[in-house]
């Protein structure tokens, strides 16, 4: 009886313990939300001193990455928002809007009063209503020594007719995130998984949210069937069928104290309303032929006009208990939707007399 009563003892000191640990750690977290978010407040006021639209031709922007680059609906442009960089001693993120005209190759940054706060890692989804609109959500703030983060849970639109950003608040969607996958589908912003991430803690998600683009109202999906596991950095594409395909991505858990383990996720899933009704949705695992991607995270996707989704680069990291290195991918794959198949990228060399230049790109023969 004594010997239990003294474990009974020690597992009480312990979970005291814990708790104090888990409030102290809690503590400090919101501690450097709060500075964070005095920083970003700082950027803010700076923001708002635009009054007015101005529009400059310019040289292509700096180096950045977790940047989106988006297709205009009704012009031949390409709209670059955000982004990050690290120059080796601080990060800056960046809140800047280029435009780049395709048939004239040239750039154009667009200043717009009240933008959103600085961000990387965000997603914009271009929908054709009312001219043009890009909408933007989520996202993270870097502190400027990089070990410090902000995760967004804001939604913005740009009305890209009359150049006006507006931030839309509505209740009931994802909690902040970075990291996540979010595309258009009929009237309707479908957004998936992504991660949250502190200088101590990091959660993976593999929810699913849904934004009416009439209601402006945020719902919660649940589709039945065994969908993906959590995870960020994946491939989100609509099908011409209707459905909506995920592919790969990465995640981590901690496998014991201070020692996490990645994973390259190299499955496929298809998310799609069941017996057609928009109210219920179900998830499929998919199993498509022909030659697939090695497991990656990070790559670059784009839709073709033929139906195909085209998918490029990535990067797949190993690591070790106190290392990471990182392969980078710059290889071309094309998925098609219609035949549930992959297909390896050629890319051809033209050589003209002035130049050489990439000319025609597609999948190989099957």
């Amino acid at each position: 009886w004594a010997r239990r009563a003294r474990r009974r003892r020690r597992a009480a000191a312990r979970e005291k313990t814990a708790a104090k640990m888990e409030k102290k750690v809690s503590k400090r977290s919101r501690k450097e939300e709060e500075d964070l978010e005095a920083l970003i407040a700082h950027f803010q006021t700076l923001d708002a001193k635009r009054t007015q639209t101005v529009e400059i031709p310019c040289s292509p922007p700096s180096p950045r990455l977790n940047a989106s680059l988006s297709v205009h609906p009704e012009k031949d442009e390409l709209i670059l928002f955000g982004g990050e960089y690290f120059n080796g001693q601080k990060t800056f993120l960046y809140n800047e809007l280029y435009v780049y005209n395709i048939r004239k190759d040239t750039w154009t940054k667009v200043d717009i009063p009240s933008p959103p706060p600085r961000r990387c890692a965000h997603q914009a989804v271009v929908v054709p209503q009312g001219g043009g609109q890009l909408w933007v959500f989520g996202g993270e703030f870097a502190s400027p020594n990089g070990e410090q983060f902000y995760h967004y849970k804001d939604l913005w639109v740009l009305h890209l007719a009359t150049k006006t950003w507006e931030q839309v608040k509505s209740t009931g969607g994802p909690s902040g995130r970075s990291g996540h996958r979010m595309v258009a589908w009929k009237r309707q912003l479908i957004l998936f998984g992504g991660f949250h991430e502190s200088t101590r803690d990091y959660i993976y998600y593999n929810d699913v949210y849904a934004f009416n683009l009439d209601t402006f109202t945020w719902s919660t999906l649940s589709p039945s069937g065994t969908g993906p596991t959590p995870r960020s950095g994946c491939q989100m594409s609509v099908t011409p069928q209707g459905g909506i395909v995920v592919y790969g991505g990465y995640s981590k858990q901690r496998v014991k104290k201070d020692v996490d383990k990645g994973t390259r996720h190299s499955d496929m899933f298809l998310l799609k309303p069941e017996d057609g009704r928009e109210d219920k949705w179900v998830w499929t695992r998919m199993n498509p032929s022909g030659v697939k991607p090695t497991p990656r995270s990070g790559f670059s996707v784009a839709m073709a006009p033929n139906h195909q989704t085209l998918f490029f680069g990535g990067v797949c990291d190993e690591e070790e208990e106190e290392s990471l290195s990182g392969e980078f991918f710059n290889d071309l794959y094309f998925y098609d939707a219609t035949r549930n198949r992959w297909f390896e990228g050629q890319l051809k060399v033209v050589q003209s007399l002035s130049s050489i230049t990439f000319g025609y790109w597609g999948p190989q023969s099957p």
